[in-house]
């Protein structure tokens, strides 16, 4: 349209997609971090917390008025300051309501707000909620300038960017949450505790961080629990801001008829849901995996009480509680990250020691911005005061003026010298306020005031009054909050690192007979009871794959697995998949490169032994008990130059005084078992000598009761062997006839 006004065309850039894609990432993730999801070391708050508490201060609800509907909370909180969806936003309010899932709940509940099973509280139409003291603690002075407020979203409203926070509640309360690259989760601590702690380095800056620990021995959680963890990976973790503890749940024995005995478990470790707990455990006991219980029943009414019947009357106490430690949430870990917001909105990882100095910080601030606050209503009242007594000092003359005058302000700042606020004071009193005994109240508060305000400009003066001034608050809050209170009461007990409870695998697992298969592509897993190879053979495979190990065992058996790279890596059955499948890989189990290749499958006997040998044609003897693995990494045995391999089938157990060696050569040798070494790790010696090739197979035997070999389909034993046995190292002569084509000793 010819005189239409169109907007200037904003000009277009090329960027590089991988700076564009930075920089909106990077916005996004300090958002994340700083919005949402880490706590401010300060008062420990995310903004979704804050805003809740703020709001319903701002709603009046005190610890001393009535409750309301939680629905009316969630909707202030999100149409005035957090714009996000309800749900969240009440899921933050019900879990600072529950007293088990934080240390000194922020918020009084009325109605359901869920329970320590797990179950959900109800919905928000139907509850009520009101601030407890402890909350009024984190909000005391925010009227009186004690921290910086700024526009919300949209600017309608004004927000606290920190609290004031009395009490320490980053670590009374702890915090957990995940941002972007970087994550927190810090435990909740006693606060009678923690203000020890703020004493003494509020006495002793320079204080020593293990002095600190001691006054706060560890973590105490809303659920209780016992916390088993040593005291010196307790001081590591406060040390370096980072570690974990090893929390378990309290129980203890009922004695019961003819020698009987039950276990009654009181308290479970935080954030275990009890229904989920009890589940798992009679999961397990369902499918035979803890053989020690005989029975469990949770008797739980108000409090947690969850029943464990031992099989039998020779389970001890301790090893049936091991066993459920061992395979259940009974005992977990919570970790220790204390990467928090600093004020300066930095993310960091903090030790005990600076989160502590940065809530001292924090007071001193609060206090100094709270005492200029009161200087400055103090001035302001003092100011008309004295407005107030000049009037006591010439009432007939300011009544006079006020009568006649049309204007009677300036007249009145003119005559006695007023300031505006003094003359509309003034103007402003009622009648009744020019009684003497006003005059006599005005004179005693403009007294008081000046007092006070001496006073608090001496503190803001000097550091040493400010400290204990501070020292003071903490002591009122330990008071308020302290151990001494049915709330503050510490909750977890302190243990240390549990003993090693040596419980047989058996105790653990019902033996029952069970196969391994392991397929050519090296899928585990196993089928009850003693399968024929024939009969592994039927089960499914994937397409082009086969059975190629197969193992006869029992449940309580340790596998060993042998590798082309020298290596041992131990299996536990019970843990292997059920042969109803495909099973799983084996490399998902243990870390066995995918150039490396299974060497032999078998069960671990206690106290016997083993050859390994390597394809060039070296070899040792080891014990069975010392190639047991501890972890997936497995351990190394063998020795092996680069490029060579273990052999298959190389792992033949000792069975008799002579050993057998045949290469690719078809080159067969015996020689005395007793020339070989016995290693726990190395290359080890030549078994034999050869030009071309390497080794192929290796076999003990008894010499006097020959050696037995597949010959096609049959099985072969040849007790003449004179041609065959020799020296270790030589270089053997050619196989008797019918040997297998393969050369292999087992077919």
């Amino acid at each position: 349209m010819d005189g239409a006004v169109t907007a200037p065309e904003r000009p277009i850039r090329d960027i590089p997609l991988e700076q564009a894609l930075s920089e909106r990432y990077l916005a996004y993730a300090l958002s994340t971090i700083t919005s949402r999801s880490l706590p401010d070391v300060r008062d420990g708050l995310k903004p979704v917390h804050r805003r809740l508490l703020y709001a319903m201060r701002q709603l009046g609800l005190d610890p001393t008025s009535g409750f309301k509907k939680c629905a009316r909370v969630v909707g202030d909180v999100i149409g005035k300051y957090h714009p996000h969806g309800d749900a969240a936003v009440y899921d933050a309010l019900v879990r600072l309501a529950q007293e088990f899932a934080v240390r000194y709940p922020l918020i009084e509940g009325q109605g359901n707000f869920g329970n320590v099973d797990g179950d959900n509280a109800a919905a928000m139409r139907y509850t009520e909620a009101r601030l407890t003291e402890y909350a009024e603690a984190l909000l005391a002075g925010i009227d009186e300038d004690a921290v910086d407020f700024r526009a919300n979203y949209d600017g309608s409203e004004r927000e606290p960017i920190v609290l004031p926070a009395t009490v320490p509640n980053l670590l009374a309360n702890g915090a957990s949450g995940i941002a972007v690259g970087m994550a927190t989760n810090i435990p909740p601590h006693n606060l009678g505790e923690i203000c020890d702690a703020l004493l003494h380095l509020l006495k002793t800056p320079d204080a020593r961080i293990k002095t600190l620990v001691d006054m706060m021995p560890g973590p105490d959680f809303p659920t209780g629990g016992v916390l088993m963890e040593s005291r010196a990976a307790v001081l590591e973790s406060y040390t370096t801001g980072r570690g974990s503890f090893r929390l378990r749940a309290k129980w203890h024995k009922e004695e019961l008829k003819h020698g009987q005995y039950q276990l009654v478990v009181t308290e479970v470790p935080y954030q275990v849901q009890k229904a989920r707990l009890v589940e798992k455990i009679a999961e397990l006991f369902g499918e035979k995996k803890l053989p020690l219980l005989g029975d469990v029943r949770d008797e739980s009414a108000a409090d947690i009480r969850l029943v464990l019947e031992p099989k039998s009357r020779t389970v001890t106490p301790e090893a049936l509680m091991e066993s459920l430690f061992r395979a259940t949430e009974l005992e977990t870990r919570f970790g220790l990250n204390m990467n928090v917001l600093e004020a300066g909105r930095t993310p960091k990882v903090m030790s005990l020691k600076d989160v502590l100095h940065a809530f001292l910080e924090h007071r001193m601030e609060v206090l100094v911005r709270r005492s200029k606050y009161r200087v400055a209503e103090i001035e302001r009242r003092l100011e008309v005061l004295g407005g107030y007594l000049i009037v006591y000092l010439h009432l007939d003359t300011v009544i006079k003026i006020i009568r006649n005058e049309d204007e009677p302000k300036p007249a009145l700042m003119k005559r006695f010298k007023l300031t505006d606020p003094q003359a509309e004071a003034i103007l402003n009193m009622r009648l009744r306020a020019l009684r003497r005994l006003e005059e006599k109240a005005i004179k005693a508060e403009f007294d008081e005031l000046t007092k006070e305000k001496a006073d608090l400009n001496r503190l803001l003066k000097d550091k040493a009054r400010r400290e204990k001034r501070i020292g003071e608050e903490i002591e009122d809050i330990k008071k308020r909050f302290g151990k001494k209170t049915p709330l503050g009461k510490r909750r977890t007990e302190i243990g240390d690192a549990p003993a090693e409870v040596d419980i047989p695998v058996e105790t653990l697992v019902e033996r029952e007979p069970i196969t391994v298969i392991c397929s050519d592509k090296g899928w585990i897993r196993v089928a009850k009871g003693h399968l024929s190879r024939d009969a592994a053979a039927e089960l499914k495979y994937k397409e082009g794959d086969q059975a190629r190990l197969v193992v006869h065992a029992e449940t309580t058996d340790k596998i060993l697995v042998f590798g082309t790279n020298g290596r041992f890596y131990t299996l536990s059955p019970d843990k292997l998949p059920s042969a109803r499948g495909h099973g799983e890989p084996i490399r998902l189990m243990i870390d066995l490169g995918n150039e490396q290749d299974i060497v032999a499958l078998k069960v671990q006997k206690p106290g016997a032994k083993l050859v390994v040998a390597s394809s060039l044609g070296y070899g040792f003897v080891v014990a069975e008990d010392d190639v047991v693995a501890q972890t997936r990494a497995g351990k190394q045995v063998l020795n092996l130059p680069e490029g060579e391999g273990a052999v298959a089938h190389a792992a033949a157990p000792v069975t008799g005084d002579h050993i057998a060696v045949v290469g690719d050569n078809r080159k067969l040798l015996a020689f005395p078992i007793a020339e070989l070494p016995e290693m726990g790790r190395g290359r080890g010696v030549r078994l034999q000598k050869y030009k071309d090739g390497g080794l192929s197979d290796v076999a003990t035997f008894n010499k006097a009761d020959g050696l037995t070999f597949r010959a096609g389909d049959k099985t072969r034993t040849e007790t003449d062997l004179a041609g065959w046995i020799g020296k270790r190292g030589q270089a053997g002569r050619i196989a008797p006839k019918g040997f297998s084509k393969a050369n292999k000793f087992a077919g």
